[in-house]
């Protein structure tokens, strides 16, 4: 009995250690609270523990589960979902499926934060 919970403890700290988190920020194009929710919907996976999006600074911040996920593949789902990061640019595709007052390549003029979601993909 001594070593079963001899070795449930060990077995627990290897598992607590394994579970390692990191937090990064970066740099995401958008203009609005629809480009806010699409990128942060874009991280509501598996591995990601907290996506906040700021509109003002347009920095991403993300606390994620470093055995899940890597940060190469935080920002190619950002770039998926049509927003340009720091390190990946959203293919012509993703980003031409953005409504078009979200479309910030083009200086586009969003007064999104008002109008319903369901009408910008």
């Amino acid at each position: 009995m001594k070593y079963c919970t001899l070795f449930f403890f060990v077995f627990m700290g290897l598992v607590a250690s394994a579970q390692k988190k990191a937090e990064l920020s970066f740099g995401v194009s958008g203009l609005c609270g629809m480009c806010e929710n699409r990128i942060e919907k874009s991280l509501d996976i598996s591995g990601i523990i907290m996506a906040d999006w700021n509109i003002e600074s347009k920095q991403l911040a993300v606390a994620y589960k470093t055995n899940k996920i890597q940060e190469k593949a935080i920002h190619q789902l950002v770039a998926d979902a049509g927003h340009d990061t720091d390190k990946v640019k959203a293919s012509d595709e993703a980003y031409a499926n953005l409504h078009e007052c979200c479309k910030y390549r083009d200086g586009a003029s969003c007064s999104g934060d008002k109008e319903p979601l369901e009408d910008h993909r």
